[in-house]
């Protein structure tokens, strides 16, 4: 994720906010510049940006609920920006806590939908596209206090992703993830490996890449349904830890792909952020370049892997090491050996449109 500067005053500023914390000036988010931009108001609700001066905006409707702080065009026919316009149930607002839930689910949606448009994906909603279009469902269901109806289960089905809102209450998120033996459960996670099920079908399935997926993940014929039930019943493979980023990726191939395309996602977002912040790591003492790395190059646009790896595995040596003198577990709690790296460079390859032989040679 980038950092932003108020064009009025320099004051540094993070992709959530709303109001300069210095000068006053309120805030919006340019999707199609990846612009966060101090405004003016100029009456009837339109605002000019002042990165843009010559251009008239509004912000999207679900500015109103605080949950967005995205514009869109002052005279355009679209009152709900590109990330909420892939709405299609939000949760009931009269229902106690809902709105705090829906904005943090909203916090995380627009960070993913910020990286999806970053990698310039094809990204549409099921209301402009009902065939290849994309949807959510924030519902209330199976999440103790959250109950409202039916047990509601986060997943996708052709194009349409149900999150229960639960997952956005840290109570029950750590209740789940300690459930599930998961060392790593986020609500932004679980955006991101949603997304990837529904790329799988945009992009591989009966596509120039379905072969190649299925070499490198699998077969995805196998029965999905008698394959989770064997992961949930018998636990995890016994040597998940040298084929998969995760224990649950290896209950099936779909399971395998989602699980790798979210982890690219978090690597490439996350050496975005380290790149703003001009972070390096330089051990002072036992230096090696294994060990060292400098972001000197746009995270997103990065189109050689291995300059990816280079720069992320010293930067997770290190914030480890941090949380550990803080007393707390590994930030980062994988290890990505050969066959991941692998399946993460096929990743790589779909996003950035090469050739499936030159990536994955």
């Amino acid at each position: 994720m980038k950092l932003f500067e108020c064009q009025q005053c320099g004051q540094l500023l993070y992709f959530e906010n709303t109001r300069c914390e210095r000068c006053g000036h309120v805030l919006g988010y340019l999707a199609e510049r990846s612009i966060l931009s101090a405004l003016t108001g100029i009456g009837d609700k339109r605002w000019r940006p002042l990165a843009v001066s010559d251009e008239e905006y509004r912000f999207c409707t679900n500015a109103d609920n605080g949950v967005c702080n995205w514009l869109v065009a002052a005279d355009g026919a679209d009152a709900f920006c590109p990330a909420c316009r892939l709405n299609r149930t939000i949760p009931n607002l009269d229902a106690t806590d809902n709105l705090l839930l829906w904005q943090r689910l909203e916090t995380a949606k627009h960070r993913l939908v910020y990286g999806l448009l970053r990698f310039g994906l094809p990204l549409s909603s099921r209301f402009e596209d009902a065939e290849q279009g994309l949807a959510f469902d924030f519902l209330a269901g199976s999440g103790g206090a959250f109950q409202e109806g039916p047990p509601v289960l986060t997943g996708h089905a052709q194009g349409l992703i149900t999150i229960d809102i639960a997952e956005a209450d840290d109570a029950e998120r750590e209740r789940q993830r300690r459930d599930m033996v998961e060392p790593y459960r986020t609500v932004l996670g679980h955006f991101r490996h949603e997304v990837g099920h529904y790329y799988w079908e945009r992009l591989i399935r009966n596509g120039v890449w379905h072969e190649a997926f299925r070499e490198m993940f699998g077969d995805e014929r196998r029965n999905y349904s008698a394959a989770l039930a064997a992961h949930y019943a018998n636990g995890p493979l016994r040597d998940w830890q040298e084929r998969y980023v995760s224990s649950y990726a290896g209950s099936h191939p779909w399971e395998d792909f989602a699980e790798t395309w979210a982890h690219y996602l978090h690597i490439v977002d996350t050496l975005e952020t380290a790149a703003a912040f001009g972070l390096r790591v330089q051990p002072r003492i036992g230096r090696h370049p294994v060990i060292e790395m400098d972001v000197d190059f746009d995270s997103y646009e990065q189109r050689d892997f291995n300059a990816l790896i280079a720069a992320w595995l010293p930067l997770t040596y290190a914030v480890n090491s941090l949380n550990h003198s803080m007393g707390q577990p590994d930030l980062y709690p994988f290890v990505l050996t050969p066959a991941v790296m692998g399946k993460l460079r096929f990743v790589h390859g779909l996003i950035h449109g090469t050739g499936a032989s030159e990536e994955l040679s």
